[in-house]
């Protein structure tokens, strides 16, 4: 043998919490596996008799490799299999936050035979592979690290309570009785009574608009965990500055009456009405000589074409001018706009091509134009948002309902049942993979791969 261990009889380690110089009293290091125990049990010094039982806290320290100078002062608390998140063997070591010590000991842990560094989303992986958690939980704990927003942790802890999964098991059982019902009458159709072919068409497609509200459902819930690009386009000294520092509630942005002060394209993020905003303030799209500005304005292009929706401030006092009709040209097709009209608190006609009419002085309007901004993008809606599928999820229910919607032709064809299985075992299969009943591990490597390192 070469003395390489079968990747399934690996232990594996990563650091469990976020790393930065000076920063978090504590961290963790996680290892899970068969060689966890005995790892962890060569690099510490435990006083005293203190029992390596499950679900324990040690205390001790980690020592270097002349088994005397100490690294740090631990925590250690064992998790024996199969009562652990992953099902193996879990072992974590609590040691102080920052950078050197803890690089240190995770050090020491890689040295151990048999333990290596784990790798992007493993943990969750593992647990997934054995049967701890279902594949929509362990993405919904990824949606929860990463939730930029309340809506988003409340959205996130629906799917780790088992939402998604619970809808898709159903959906999915649903189809699988048909399915039975199909198949009986293909193989002994002479001995049962007739079947319904429009009850079952009702059915199937039932289940079709379901998934497909769902599908809708993921776009707004899409906007809640990641969040709206909004770019704000205007001509030099229209207040694009000011409106950034209005809804930020700070003074982000240099404003003064000189054209052209804003050089680049600066990212404020802000969150509104739950949903996480990320405001690009570009540079005044002008004719100019001046090479800086120029470059600011080539970015300003580019944050047109990245924005989920772009806001084109322009003065009410001047009106809407043909500078502003260009820049409207300048909008790439498909991505909304909203016309804001700056400086509602003066005396000026209300010009009707204005979406919303709003004072960056005196924030006159900014609830319009709050609410005008979300529902542009499908952020607001009278039903609230109590589930929502991540976009792999979304794509295959998608896919469930277009085989779902061909029935309707098999249908008007007056084909045999046969034919009826074969789209309908395909929706079937599509849920599968939402929950991870029908998954291949190289696909599950691809999900988990976009994991963080110690999830």
């Amino acid at each position: 043998m070469s003395g390489i261990l079968p990747d399934q009889m690996l232990t594996i380690a990563a650091i469990a919490t976020a790393v930065a110089p000076g920063q978090g009293g504590i961290a963790v290091i996680r290892l899970s596996g068969p060689k966890a125990v005995n790892a962890v049990a060569a690099i510490t010094v435990i006083p005293g008799q203190q029992p390596w039982e499950s679900h324990r806290l040690l205390y001790g320290h980690v020592v270097a490799a002349d088994g005397e100078t100490r690294l740090d002062e631990v925590l250690v608390l064992l998790m024996m299999a199969p009562r652990s998140f992953t099902g193996e063997t879990i072992v974590e070591i609590h040691c102080h936050g920052g950078v050197i010590a803890v690089q240190q000991v995770l050090s020491r842990v890689l040295e151990q035979p048999g333990v290596r560094l784990a790798q992007p989303g493993e943990f969750s992986q593992r647990a997934v592979l054995n049967g701890r958690l279902d594949l929509t939980r362990a993405e919904a704990i990824a949606d929860l690290v990463g939730a930029r927003s309340q809506r988003a942790a409340q959205l996130a802890m629906t799917g780790l309570d088992g939402g998604i999964q619970k809808k898709m098991v159903a959906l999915r059982e649903r189809l699988l009785d048909q399915l039975s019902e199909l198949e009986a009458r293909v193989d002994f159709e002479e001995d049962l009574p007739p079947l319904d072919g429009e009850a079952l068409l009702q059915e199937l497609q039932a289940v079709r608009s379901q998934l497909l509200s769902l599908v809708a459902d993921a776009e707004r819930g899409a906007f809640v965990r990641h969040g709206l690009r909004v770019a704000l386009v205007g001509r030099p000294n229209v207040g694009k500055s000011s409106l950034i520092n209005r809804l930020s509630r700070c003074e982000r942005a240099i404003v003064t009456d000189v054209p052209g002060t804003t050089r680049d394209v600066l990212e404020s993020g802000i969150v509104l009405e739950g949903v996480p905003i990320t405001l690009l303030d570009t540079a005044g799209i002008r004719a100019t000589n001046d090479v800086v500005e120029q470059l600011g304005i080539a970015r300003s292009h580019d944050a047109l074409a990245s924005a989920d929706i772009v806001v084109l401030l322009f003065d009410l006092a001047q009106g809407w001018t043909g500078e502003d009709q260009t820049l409207l040209a300048m909008i790439p097709e498909g991505v909304p706009c909203l016309r804001v009209g700056n400086k509602a608190d003066l005396d000026f006609a209300i010009e009707s091509v204005a979406d919303v009419c709003f004072s960056a002085v005196t924030g006159a309007g900014e609830r319009d134009l709050v609410q005008a901004l979300l529902g542009q993008c499908g952020a607001l809606c009278e039903q609230p948002l109590l589930l929502s599928l991540n976009q792999r999820q979304a794509d295959l229910a998608a896919k469930a309902a277009e085989a779902l919607a061909r029935s309707e032709q098999v249908a008007a064809d007056g084909l045999p049942w046969d034919f009826w299985t074969i789209d309908l075992r395909q929706a079937i299969c599509n849920l599968g993979e939402i929950t991870g009943e029908q998954l291949t591990e190289s696909v599950l490597d691809r999900i988990f791969s976009r994991f963080c390192i110690g999830k």
